[in-house]
């Protein structure tokens, strides 16, 4: 008994140095592994040309007039709405994206750089409810939203505290992206998104990035990655081309991105759908450069299949894997950055579902050279609920792939002969000089996950994985502390924001 309370003794003393020991912030991944290609190079040709029969021959809707007459402009064959884009045309367009660009922090040391071997961690995105630390599904607030923006804060392993992480539903529609941009801006220092579920509510994240970075910064320099999505099949809407048009504009990158469920939004037909997507995605990529040449964007890419029982979207399936490979050597061939998978599953709790989906999910993205990763932690029940708990499992799962994405140690020290020399045939490693100098950081080692005895497991309260976690949530709040923010800044924001919130009306038209 007296061992057993001194094992727990030593147990809580670690936990008690780790919580109060600093946070060191990782900088993003520079991925060191080799890539999973699905498709041979005749394959990838195929589906390349028959997205680009899809635009020649189908065409796609562009719901606006002022796309509409850059198509025109262009010299795109433009009938109605529907626009038929020759293939020589978008194939120049994409030439003209950035390979890679910087996205700057408030912090210029959390600024991330989107591309080449580099991959970015962000949490999920849009959720209208939320797991809370009490257990409850429940309607997410502005206070759920800020302490999202907390914990992305405090978690080394995320690069960049997302957007819209989940929707205050508290705050009026027409006002909250005001709320959620400041909250960004005043709860922490990594990069953030834009909102842009409206034109005027793009154009206001760029006014407001324009106070706290400086106009003439921002005019030469990305601070915001956002996102705008088509509406599948083959549509995109004036909604999200003006929200677009608005940040190439300004200069800032979006993650253009197809939302696709494959058998309803798209073919029950795993190749048909990504060539659906690309050439959704290729439209809208090409689109960018008519309003601002050299405008820094993203090939992004959502999928998943729909139960031809249910209609429910599943994720972590195999055609969700082999869709991630494949746009991944798109996005390659086009020599764009790409958005795409992230913790994705569809567990209505943080589960073994959950976590099975979510890890089949990520580890194709991570293998597929994904450069922005949205939904990486936080994500449930198909996006509709962000989990407290499921955030610090997902940020543990994402600190091991960080550590997975290093090459293996073949040094002296990582062949570990010295170790095998002074321990020889039939004893332990426990001891020995090299076990002394390395155990510290020779394997990962989790904080949330239990590898104790059963023993010592029920004695500790026999929690389960979700209750550690939430513990750690709520540790992690209670240790929250700003980071300093320029009063005049502040104040110019809060202006701005009080402004704004007096000529918007508090129902959406």
């Amino acid at each position: 008994m007296a061992a057993a309370r001194q094992r727990r003794g030593g147990r809580a003393a670690r936990r008690k140095e780790r919580v109060g020991a600093p946070i060191v912030q990782k900088r993003y991944i520079t991925r060191r592994i080799p890539l999973y290609e699905l498709l041979d190079e005749a394959g990838l040709e195929l589906i390349h040309d028959t997205s680009m029969q899809i635009l020649e021959e189908i065409g796609i809707d562009f719901r606006d007039e002022a796309a509409l007459a850059h198509w025109r402009g262009a010299g795109a064959d433009v009938r109605g709405e529907r626009v038929h884009i020759p293939r020589g045309m978008i194939e120049e367009k994409l030439a003209l994206v950035p390979e890679r660009y910087t996205q700057v922090a408030r912090n210029p040391e959390r600024s991330v750089a989107i591309g080449g071997d580099n991959t970015v961690f962000a949490p999920t995105f849009g959720s209208p409810f939320v797991r809370d630390l009490e257990g409850r599904r429940r309607y997410a607030t502005l206070e759920d939203l800020r302490n999202f923006i907390k914990l992305a804060y405090m978690t080394p392993e995320l690069h960049h505290d997302g957007g819209v992480i989940c929707e205050p539903v508290d705050v009026p529609a027409p006002k909250r992206h005001l709320d959620i941009v400041y909250s960004h801006m005043a709860y922490s220092d990594k990069p953030f998104m834009g909102v842009q579920s409206a034109p005027e509510r793009a154009l206001d994240s760029c006014r407001m990035c324009a106070i706290l970075f400086g106009e003439d910064f921002i005019a030469r320099n990305t601070v915001m990655t956002s996102v705008v999505n088509c509406n599948s099949p083959l549509v995109w809407d004036a909604s999200m081309l003006g929200a677009l048009r608005h940040y190439a504009e300004h200069n800032q990158a979006v993650l253009i991105t197809p939302f696709i469920m494959a058998g309803a939004m798209a073919p029950v037909a795993t190749a048909g759908a990504i060539a659906q997507l690309n050439a959704e995605v290729t439209a809208g990529l090409a689109y960018s450069q008519l309003v601002r040449p050299g405008a820094p964007m993203v090939y992004g890419s959502f999928l998943a299949t729909v139960s031809m029982q249910s209609g429910a979207p599943m994720m972590g399936t195999p055609e969700t894997l082999q869709m991630i490979y494949a746009v991944g050597q798109l996005a390659r061939k086009y020599k764009v950055p790409l958005r795409s998978g992230g913790m994705l599953n569809g567990a209505k709790v943080a589960d073994a579902q959950a976590a099975f989906e979510s890890m089949q999910t990520m580890t194709a993205t991570l293998l597929a050279g994904t450069h922005f990763v949205l939904h990486a932690a936080g994500w449930l029940e198909a996006g509709l609920s962000a989990g407290y708990g499921k955030f610090v499992m997902d940020a543990e799962q994402i600190a091991m792939l960080q550590s997975f994405c290093e090459p293996l140690d073949l040094s002296e020290n990582g062949l570990g002969m010295e170790a095998i020399r002074e321990v020889g045939p039939g004893s332990h490693f426990l001891g020995c000089a090299h076990t002394q100098r390395n155990y510290l950081e020779g394997f990962f080692m989790p904080d949330v996950a239990d590898n104790n005895s059963f023993e010592q497991w029920e004695a500790e309260g026999a929690k389960t994985h979700e209750q550690r976690a939430v513990e750690k949530a709520r540790r992690l709040l209670a240790r929250y502390e700003p980071p300093p923010l320029d009063e005049a800044k502040d104040e110019e924001l809060r202006a701005f924001m009080a402004e704004r919130k007096a000529v918007l009306p508090d129902i959406a038209s």
